[in-house]
């Protein structure tokens, strides 16, 4: 089977912003699926975190990952609220051609996921959790907490982690310095029968920080996004309205004539991951989410911290796979 296409784009938003935009597919088959995916630390992370993982759908889907307003490249243009991310994720569906998609967020891109299917849950064909919370108060300080007393980072300046928690940074460099120190801790500790990753030098911040690479700063996305709308997030009794409405039928969802049925209340497909070692957004998360939300599974990586694609990625690939062709395709 031929690769799928690779292009990049330049959306426009409702409002003029501009958004990079990576797409897998042909943004013009709209026979296919469309999968979006959020990624994490606004102003910190963009489109390359989910890029490799989604990209592996591409036979199936038409895969859009993108730099979310305040990130990457995209324009650093507010308000950098949840409110204005759905309004950005709708315009990109819109732009894509679909009437309802396969959301997946990591991380805090879980948590404007999570916003995303409560107010619009008949938009979702499935839903995809990479280690998330459900409430931010209580994230940030665990989170916080967690890397004061860690023992996978030493000598971390508790001041300038208390900026980046609560929002409250002073500059890029600020954010830069805050990012390096704790990098260790989005880790897995080394342990016996953990997959074995290739030896390679660690890494330095210039193969980090910049365009198009893993770490782009800008830091006032994220005083927005953990001084003014963590403190307003708290998902935990709205699980249980990520639900469609009956009235959908299955060709809506999976484009199959052959597969015409009334859905029940309930029926948006969820997947919810976490690394066992992950002390940002931990496992009794993912149980919490896994409780609340109705027809969701939960996938716990044993040897895995915050990014379980990127600690074990053939494991988190087949759970992937399973998941989209048992409960979306």
């Amino acid at each position: 089977m031929a690769a799928a296409k690779i292009s990049t784009s330049t959306v426009v938003m409702d409002d003029g912003v501009k958004l990079y935009v990576k797409f897998h597919g042909d943004v013009s088959d709209t026979t296919k699926p469309l999968i979006i995916g959020l990624h994490g630390g606004p102003g910190l992370g963009n489109h390359t975190a989910l890029d490799g993982t989604l990209g592996d759908l591409a036979s199936s889907f038409r895969v859009l990952v993108y730099d979310a307003r305040g990130s990457g490249v995209s324009d650093l243009v507010g308000p950098y609220t949840h409110e204005r991310w759905i309004k950005d994720i709708e315009n990109l569906r819109i732009w894509a051609g679909a009437e309802t998609f396969v959301l997946a967020g990591h991380s805090y891109g879980g948590f404007i996921a999570l916003d995303y299917a409560i107010s619009h849950p008949n938009r979702l064909s499935g839903l995809i959790l990479i280690d998330t919370w459900t409430v931010g108060t209580l994230g940030q300080m665990g989170a916080l907490a967690n890397i004061l007393t860690s023992d996978r980072v030493q000598n971390v300046d508790k001041d300038r982690q208390l900026r980046i928690w609560s929002g409250n940074l002073l500059s890029d460099q600020d954010y830069q310095d805050g990012i390096t120190e704790i990098l260790a801790f989005y880790s897995p500790p080394d342990e016996e029968g953990a997959p074995k990753k290739p030896a390679t030098p660690a890494p330095m911040p210039a193969d980090l920080f910049g365009p198009h690479k893993p770490f782009h700063i800008h830091y006032e996305t994220q005083n927005w996004a953990f001084g003014w709308n963590l403190p307003r997030f708290d998902v935990r009794k709205k699980l249980k309205d990520i639900k469609a409405s009956p009235s959908l039928s299955r060709p809506t969802l999976t484009r199959s004539p052959a597969l015409v049925f009334p859905l029940p209340c309930g029926v948006v497909p969820t997947l919810i991951t976490v690394g066992r070692h992950d002390q940002v957004t931990p496992v009794s998360f993912a149980l919490e989410l896994e409780k609340g939300i109705p027809n969701s599974r939960l996938e716990i990586f044993e040897h895995s911290s915050h990014s379980p694609y990127v600690d074990e990625p053939d494991k988190f690939r087949d759970v992937l796979l399973d998941f989209v062709k048992s409960k979306v395709l």
